[in-house]
């Protein structure tokens, strides 16, 4: 293990104004990073990031989300100066401009995302120069690490610029690509597949993503690094998820936190809860659901909720909102189990992480990196994809026995506070720089 500090250039994704579990995750192993003594720079594209913990990253942001859209859709645009245009970068400006949930739907931004993956050669040349330019005079990395390939255009200018390692950590590229409207989709990839010889290594956080990138980007086995997910895990105390006595805090409550949206499976869950609550002894179990609602999905979320007063469910479940840190902790205290039935192969998990961190075990569709959490920590069950019923089943069984699923949720706790910390992950990460940097 290299305890020489690094000054470290990461490049992440502002969620317009959601919480976005990618740029949480690098918020978290950055501010560990900061803590451990390295000169970290969180810099963040498109909007502000949005984080329920304390926000680590420069109030600078680059390809500010107002200018590449103009660049994008108003002729000439991108070539007025940059005195004229600059102050649309303003933080305030974004977080203003992104407060009414603007259009972030992948089916209807092939044509940006394509001219952003082509860097000096796209519609945004001056953003991808602007950030190379300030890269090279004012931080002079030892390392640059961006957190998806979507904005990678603009790695060809910075490996003319600087001579340091650059490393994308995937984490949900996938999920946007997939949702790109032809000719689009394969142009982007075409351009993605470009860029990869530019990247020196990748970081993933399961086996099951290295493989599945590696055939979709075309990117050569050994240029990934695996690296586990790591949460913040300070105020989850594990002493304190020992003592909780779920049995006689709350009646045995299910939980849900992630987005209101199709792709996060809440549809699954509801049904499986009203299959649930048709079952001996479950007439006092309540649903608990957490999670950030954008407007386009409010019509789907209104929908889940009808489904479950029409079922006569109405004061068998609530919704908590989009919460805070301590609304989050409050939120997973109460619980005696939480399951996100996802419809898509999620790449990250960070609500089971968080999950278990409290204590509260999990119940996950058998896809994507739910297996590898599950067999890491020990603290859940998988059940196949799509079968509500099973769901429903392997959720009354957690129920039913409040102690066996404490000591469950307990189980996945204790290995979470020791494996999957940010302090863990980000020396692991910090560990692939060094490696990295010795190479060159």
């Amino acid at each position: 293990m290299n305890n020489q500090p690094l000054t470290i250039a990461y490049i992440t994704s502002g969620g317009a104004g959601m919480y976005c579990g990618s740029c949480m995750r690098d918020n978290s192993v950055a501010a560990a990073m900061y803590r451990a003594g390295q000169d970290i720079h969180l810099i963040p594209t498109y909007t502000p990031i949005r984080t329920d913990e304390e926000n680590v990253s420069d109030e600078k942001v680059f390809y500010g989300g107002i200018n590449v859209y103009l660049e994008q859709t108003v002729p000439g645009y991108r070539f007025l100066p940059g005195f004229l245009t600059r102050w649309l970068d303003s933080p305030k400006i974004i977080r203003w401009a992104t407060s009414g949930n603007i259009n972030t739907d992948a089916k209807q931004l092939g044509a940006l995302t394509l001219s952003m993956l082509k860097g000096t050669e796209g519609n945004q040349r001056k953003e991808a120069l602007r950030l190379v330019s300030w890269l090279t005079d004012s931080i002079r990395p030892d390392v640059i690490n961006l957190s998806n390939m979507l904005i990678a255009g603009c790695l060809p200018a910075i490996k003319k610029k600087l001579d340091c390692p650059v490393i994308v950590t995937l984490q949900g590229d996938d999920i946007f690509m997939n949702d790109l409207a032809e000719p689009f989709k394969q142009k982007c990839l075409t351009q993605i597949r470009e860029l990869v010889p530019h990247v020196d290594q990748f970081i993933v956080f399961s086996q099951y993503y290295a493989d599945y990138m590696s055939e979709l980007f075309g990117i050569p086995a050994d240029k990934f690094s695996l690296v586990p997910l790591g949460i913040e895990t300070a105020d989850l105390p594990l002493d304190a998820a020992e003592q909780r006595n779920p049995i006689k805090s709350h009646p045995p409550t299910i939980g849900y936190l992630a987005r209101l949206a199709p792709e996060k499976g809440l549809h699954q869950l509801v049904d499986a809860f009203i299959e649930l609550k048709l079952q001996p002894e479950m007439d006092e179990a309540l649903l608990k659901i957490a999670g950030w609602l954008g407007a386009k999905d409010q019509a789907y979320a209104d929908q889940q909720f009808k489904k479950l007063k029409d079922a006569g469910l109405e004061s068998s479940f609530e919704y908590a909102g989009s919460v805070d840190r301590s609304g989050k902790l409050e939120f997973l205290q109460s619980l005696d189990v939480l399951s996100v039935p996802t419809v898509y192969h999620e790449p990250k998990g960070l609500f089971v992480l968080e999950a278990l961190a409290a204590g509260v075990p999990v119940v996950q569709p058998q896809h994507g990196a739910f297996p590898e959490l599950i067999t890491a920590t020990g603290g859940g069950i998988l059940v196949p994809p799509d079968d509500t019923s099973e769901l429903a089943k392997q959720l009354a069984l957690l129920l039913s026995d409040r102690s066996a699923t404490h000591e469950l949720g307990l189980s996945g706790c204790r290995t979470v506070h020791q494996k999957f910390n940010s302090a863990e992950v980000a020396q692991q990460t910090v560990d692939v720089y060094h490696k990295l940097i010795a190479q060159q």
